[in-house]
């Protein structure tokens, strides 16, 4: 049997969990379901995260991480605020195809029955990004391109249609893509 180095298992658990999460069925994910997907006993899991919700708590940082991670790019290298804001979207768009089972936590589907502090996080996560809309609308003010008054309600129409695509794309079974006919939409939506 190969010995795992430190920090191999534990990815090896969030990203077994992520897999798990792309079951459309969306049955409840137990510690023991977990455990055997990866051949170990649950002991061995709570050896590595203190619990369950530590282990959703890993998967939230993994999505911020990235998701926040990208958005810092798209602001460096788009100067217009416009293209900030459709690169964003579109980038939100991709991540939640790219990763279905992270869309479940994204929606907090996976986190009902969940510790409450875990929804809360995602709602937050949900917050920053439409604040990181916001910021690209106030760079487009600046340009001429948007007016002042618009900014707060086309960032929460961007926002509400990124989480209305990740709603559908999972509730779907991951069978309606998030990014079908988006660039257009969201067009229309910055318009």
């Amino acid at each position: 049997m190969a010995t795992t180095k430190p920090g191999e298992r534990k990815l090896q658990i969030l990203q077994t969990l992520a897999a798990m999460l792309e079951n459309p069925k969306g049955e409840k994910i137990t510690t023991a379901a977990l455990a055997a997907k990866i051949e170990v006993s649950e002991a061995a899991l709570y050896r590595h995260f203190a619990s369950k919700a530590q282990m959703f708590e890993g998967l939230i940082e993994f999505i911020e991480s990235s998701v926040f991670g990208l958005i810092n790019q798209i602001s460096q290298q788009h100067e217009d605020g416009l293209m900030q804001a459709q690169a964003i979207a579109l980038m939100l768009l991709n991540f939640s195809e790219r990763n279905p089972g992270m869309t479940k936590v994204m929606i907090g589907d996976a986190l009902v029955n969940e510790d409450e502090r875990l929804q809360m996080r995602m709602n937050q996560f949900v917050e920053r990004m439409e604040l990181a809309f916001k910021q690209a609308l106030r760079l487009a003010v600046t340009q001429g391109n948007v007016a002042e008054n618009e900014v707060g309600s086309r960032a929460n129409m961007l926002s509400s249609f990124i989480v209305g695509r990740w709603h559908r794309y999972a509730k779907t079974g991951f069978k309606h893509s998030p990014t079908e006919h988006s660039a257009m939409q969201i067009a229309l939506l910055l318009r």
